[in-house]
């Protein structure tokens, strides 16, 4: 039998988790369903549950109870003890952050990222800035009081909510790397790929028959439509709870290909939700390991496998017979030319629309950027001007004017979260060495995905990441998935053997 105080903790987390719940459907209702009209009154509604949950955890008693618990540690199973570290880290994250600042951040975000909406479709950065600049300097005061409270840098307080155990040093050291490689091998691919003969579909795409296309691909993926659903947002998103997950896209008539990769994208996110560990879901050991995995999992979906030519076997006759119309041209939806399509390397401008080798560099780019903001090196009112330089710098393309498909193109930073974008990209790294390992454990995996069969991957992923929740530290997961820690290695490989043989 655990100790009380452990027990206690579980009753206490078990009632955070039903307020997180409904916080979480709260927050998808307002991007897809909600008038427009219910945003002020929403957010005042979710900045109080966030105030609750903050005072729930940071209570001193919470505390008296994590010491107690961890007095008598040894009376706990392992997956005990692993759920009394993660409440200690949560409580930890909670008692350096006063309520107040909770409740004035939650309130700030929400009129942000409301604004955001219209003002972006707009271009109208003039009205955007003071919002931004609002929800910026809230966060600089978040960081300031997490750093203090944790004795890490400010930037680093904030990364740790979302990639435990990361600091920003090591990020700096991994994205030199690819800052060194990456540059130069997207010209390469360029002018490799400009010979190319690639055939464009062209046409309307009904909104009826992308969503079709796409729910038809979730569900031989493995996405389980008894416990999760797809809708439209501004922004697409994967929400909910494990038990109800939320998952969002947005369609162009002109343009399948951006709702359909955005879809299987936020399946593979979807998808370790359902999957994490049943009997732990309403304990922080339950929860899925940091962003950095979660994201890998979205790539490992969309990057790995749904551009990857045995994918597109599978897809291209589902495709076809959902999209085409009698004035394409056949050849069009053939699985070679799709696989082209969906591998083209473009730099552009907006990163959600990237392709795998540029996308890497449209990350380093915010993570930069908002590593001044949060070093007070960088005043929100220069964010047009430092984004120019750097898009040029990168990626060879200007931004000078055009405030929607620069700094104002992502959702994230309208409700202060900084210290999440470095995830996408070791998210992808994470990918590329987690479908090493799977392709070298499953027998012909190649040719399973090629026949629509993803069960064999599903179990493997289940097995290797989804069930062990926060069990293990994130390096640690990694040697349990893949035999060792993440390794840049595998992600340059990938990119090298799908871009250039």
């Amino acid at each position: 039998m655990p100790h009380t105080s452990y027990q206690q903790l579980e009753k206490l987390f078990n009632r955070i988790y039903q307020l997180q719940h409904l916080t979480s459907i709260g927050h998808w209702d307002m991007a897809t369903m909600m008038p427009a009209g219910g945003s002020s009154a929403r957010g005042e509604a979710l900045a109080e549950v966030s105030v609750m949950m903050n005072e729930l955890i940071s209570d001193n008693s919470t505390g008296d109870l994590i010491h107690s618990a961890q007095q008598a540690e040894t009376e706990l199973s392992d997956w005990q003890q692993a759920n009394l570290r993660e409440m200690k880290r949560l409580w930890l994250d909670a008692t350096s952050i006063s309520s107040e600042l909770v409740k004035a951040k939650a309130l700030a975000g929400s009129d942000c990222e409301h604004a955001w909406r219209t003002l972006r479709a707009e271009n109208n950065w003039q009205d955007f800035q003071p919002l931004l600049e609002n929800v910026i300097n809230l966060t600089i005061e978040e960081s300031q009081q997490r750093a203090e409270a944790s004795s890490l840098s400010p930037y680093d307080a904030l990364l740790n909510l979302y990639e435990p155990g990361q600091n920003s040093a090591a990020i700096d050291l991994i994205f030199s790397q690819l800052t060194d490689f990456l540059p130069p091998f997207i010209q390469q691919v360029v002018e490799k790929q400009a010979s190319d003969m690639v055939i464009q579909p062209m046409g309307f795409f009904p909104v009826d028959a992308q969503r079709e296309l796409g729910l038809t691909l979730m569900r031989h993926v493995g996405f389980n439509f008894e416990q999760g659903r797809l809708d439209v947002s501004h922004h697409p998103f994967c929400g909910g709870v494990a038990e109800d997950v939320r998952i969002t896209t947005r369609y162009s008539d002109e343009d399948f290909g951006e709702s359909l990769m955005g879809v299987l994208h936020e399946t593979g996110h979807a998808k370790y939700e359902q999957g994490l560990p049943h009997d732990w879901l309403s304990q922080p050991v339950g929860a899925a390991r940091g962003m950095g995995i979660h994201e890998s999992q979205s790539l490992f979906q969309e990057m790995q496998i749904a551009r990857s030519k045995p994918f597109l076997n599978f897809a291209a006759p589902i495709i076809e017979t959902l999209l085409a119309n009698k004035q394409m041209d056949k050849q069009c939806w053939s699985a070679d030319n799709l696989y082209q399509l969906n591998n083209r390397v473009k730099p552009d401008f907006i990163r959600v629309n990237a392709d795998e080798v540029t996308y890497p560099m449209h990350v380093i780019l915010r993570y930069e950027i908002e590593k001044l903001l949060i070093n007070q090196k960088l005043q929100v009112k220069d964010l047009p001007e430092i984004w120019d330089v750097k898009m040029q710098q990168y990626l060879g393309i200007s931004t000078a004017g055009n405030y929607k498909d620069g700094c104002m193109q992502d959702i994230h930073w309208t409700d202060g979260s900084l210290g999440y974008f470095p995830t996408y990209t070791l998210g992808a790294m994470n990918a590329a060495q987690l479908y090493h390992a799977a392709d070298k454990a499953i027998l012909d995996l190649s040719q399973h995905i090629s026949n629509g069969n993803f069960a064999a991957l599903n179990q493997w992923q289940k097995e290797k990441i989804w069930s062990q929740g926060s069990f293990y530290s994130i390096d640690d997961l990694m040697i349990h998935a893949t035999g060792e820690k993440l390794n840049t290695h595998y992600y340059i490989d990938h990119l090298k053997k799908r871009f250039l043989l």
